[in-house]
């Protein structure tokens, strides 16, 4: 099984480049982030008859969609989101003991109290799924570089957005002792490994960026996976989809 995130910045925009990756790669489960644009606004081109989808669409700057083939579930399944989510930044689909859920966390630009707040809450939801004996792969745009090698050198900075002290320690918060960061964990020793890179100067093609998007995952599912690969050179988001293959 194939599991995909891509904040595709843009749904859009980004309609032909999303429409031939998901024709082309067929990931089982894709999850989107920032797709900013309401319900009547997403393009006919994106929407392949053979995925179950739920678009958790607002307009403005938000906005996430979870697209699940039919193959694995013959009967439109039950998406859904937390209480918590007023901003249209996250839907969960149960399959099974399984939970799947994409997820847009506050870049904090403008109201850093409210990431924080989101984070702390994301972090109760997820301790209550596991309390209740469910498992979790939690896909989606953090918005938080989770240690300094998660940023190139070049772009390190003391308490810039996205690599601050408090918003890194929630990160562990949300980890526990019950998610696993499958990216890391896979590549522990990679410098490189980036997901995000500002639109200009070429960063991206000098890999010049920091890692935002992430699969996190229940250690169950996590130990079944063989990979967790970042695709840099699919589409022109300033974000590259990440994608998990589990046994």
């Amino acid at each position: 099984m194939r599991i995909a995130t891509w904040n595709v910045n843009g749904i859009r925009a980004r309609k032909d480049q999303l429409a031939e990756w998901l024709q082309n790669d067929r990931p089982d489960i894709v999850c989107l982030q920032e797709l900013k644009a309401e319900l009547n606004q997403i393009p006919d081109e994106v929407k392949l008859a053979d995925y179950h989808v739920y678009w958790h669409a607002r307009k403005g700057y938000s906005g996430v969609s979870l697209h699940i083939k039919k193959s694995l579930y013959a009967i439109d399944p039950a998406f859904s989101h937390p209480s918590f989510d007023i901003e249209s930044r996250i839907v969960q689909v149960h399959y099974d003991k399984l939970v799947v859920a994409s997820v847009y966390v506050p870049n904090g630009g403008k109201d850093f109290p409210a990431k924080l707040e989101f984070l702390r809450q994301l972090t109760a939801w997820v301790r209550q799924l596991h309390a209740d004996g469910r498992e979790l792969v939690l896909c989606g745009d953090m918005n938080v570089a989770r240690t300094d090698m998660d940023v190139h050198p070049k772009e390190r900075k003391p308490n810039a957005v996205g690599q601050r002290p408090d918003e890194r320690h929630l990160f562990e918060e949300l980890l526990g002792d019950d998610l696993v960061d499958v990216g890391r964990t896979k590549d522990p020793d990679n410098d490189g490994l980036f997901t995000w890179w500002a639109p200009w100067r070429n960063l991206r093609q000098r890999n010049i960026g920091w890692r935002l998007d992430y699969v996190l995952a229940s250690k169950a599912i996590a130990a079944r996976a063989e990979a967790c690969v970042v695709l840099k050179d699919v589409g022109t988001s300033d974000h590259a989809p990440v994608v998990m293959t589990i046994a």
